[in-house]
């Protein structure tokens, strides 16, 4: 069985979730509803279905898109709002899982450090468009990185600590799902293509178990405009996925990788259930799952977790 999740905090109402239901029952030749109830009243919906004989799992994101265009469409006109909705769909069994890998900038931040420590530097247009071509998919990670850290060269070292107090701010919801799924028994890891110096305070301030990161070179206090080797990057991402589920004991199917960048995909491609938040459009369209709209806590929603049940 596969499960419909439509998550619009405080936005859903019933007259687009049973609209969205007969749809999906008259008009959808996905499979057959078995179920529809609230996790949370006009937050998240669950929509059980048993899938056709011909339904992939590789179309639960082209159907999840079609969904919300329906529910939105459906809002528009019986409710007179501008939905703003994510929808994830995926198997029923197994839908909470055990191991979460998470992108730092972006995903558990709302910035992205290198381009922040460019501004005392006073490069932050020059280093934050390769961050973004990097982020696209339309640049090598390793390569732009070296690039970017090496206009960083003199850069006073006391800078990072200023960056990390003055410009670093926890994504909406990264709390409450790290420590929520650390409470139900979940390990937790973050992994960023960025620098210790940042990973580390956020990976403690969010309640993580594991930070994994860069580490920028300081030679006399000062940035040598150099980061140790290797890099960070997706193979990293990718190898901690699969090294920390071989640890757990657990399957791919049990795991939940989320980030933003192309450099992120290789683990949200392997992952049980992959998510790109708020991800650039390569990311998004390779996604087995996407929230555009919903904070961190979508992720919480989506695997049939109830707001009672949260840990702040």
């Amino acid at each position: 069985m596969f499960v419909v999740t439509l998550i619009a905090e405080d936005a859903l109402t019933d007259s687009v979730t049973s609209e969205v239901t007969h749809q999906f029952m008259v008009d959808w030749t996905a499979g057959t509803v078995v179920a529809a109830e609230w996790i949370d009243e006009g937050c998240a919906f669950d929509l059980s279905f048993r899938p056709a004989d011909d339904f992939r799992p590789e179309d639960c994101a082209h159907l999840a898109q079609g969904l919300a265009g329906l529910a939105r469409n459906i809002a528009s006109v019986s409710d007179c709002q501008d939905l703003k909705l994510d929808v994830v769909i995926q198997p029923i069994e197994g839908r909470e899982k055990r191991l979460l890998v998470a992108d730092m900038d972006s995903t558990m931040i709302q910035c992205e450090c290198i381009d922040e420590l460019a501004d005392y530097a006073g490069l932050k247009p020059q280093i934050a468009a390769i961050t973004e071509a990097a982020m696209r998919g339309e640049l090598d990670f390793e390569a732009a990185l070296d690039a970017r850290v090496a206009l960083l060269a003199g850069l006073d070292a006391a800078v990072i600590d200023r960056c990390l107090a003055e410009r670093v701010r926890l994504m909406p919801g990264a709390r409450t799902l790290v420590r929520t799924m650390r409470a139900r028994g979940a390990r937790c890891v973050l992994v960023s293509g960025g620098f210790t110096r940042f990973a580390e305070p956020v990976a403690r301030e969010i309640g993580f178990d594991r930070a994994i990161a860069n580490e920028l070179l300081i030679a006399d206090d000062r940035l040598t405009g150099e980061v140790a080797k290797p890099i960070v990057g997706a193979e990293t991402k990718l190898a901690t996925l699969r090294a920390e589920a071989v640890a757990l004991g657990i399957d791919a199917a049990a795991t939940l990788a989320v980030g933003d960048g192309a450099n992120d995909l290789p683990m949200i491609r392997a992952a049980g259930l992959g998510v790109a938040f708020r991800a650039k459009p390569v990311v998004a369209a390779a996604a087995a799952a996407r929230v555009e709209h919903g904070d961190l806590t979508a992720l919480l929603w989506a695997q049939g977790i109830a707001r009672r049940d949260w840990v702040a």
